[in-house]
């Protein structure tokens, strides 16, 4: 229930920026490096609970990465535009 309680908290705390880059059209203010660490992270964690065979580690962190990629897609979408 702990880590069910923590996988509801992170996952879903993407979703307030991913939110703001949506109304806004924009990523400008936040760190691409950051978040392609962060991506790569998660997705290890992926693989991880695929190896554990944990469906809440791989649910959690599959939702979490999806989230997250369209924060990417927004700042990689303005990194073209400044060229």
């Amino acid at each position: 229930m702990v880590g069910l309680a923590a996988a509801s908290c992170t996952t879903v705390s993407y979703w307030p920026q991913l939110k703001k880059c949506w109304d806004t059209g924009s990523a400008d203010d936040l760190s691409l490096r950051m978040f392609s660490i962060l991506a790569a992270g998660i997705s290890l964690w992926v693989v991880y609970g695929l190896l554990k065979q944990d469906v809440i580690i791989v649910l959690a962190n599959g939702i979490s990465l999806c989230l997250l990629a369209g924060i990417l897609y927004f700042k990689l979408k303005d990194r073209k535009t400044d060229y």
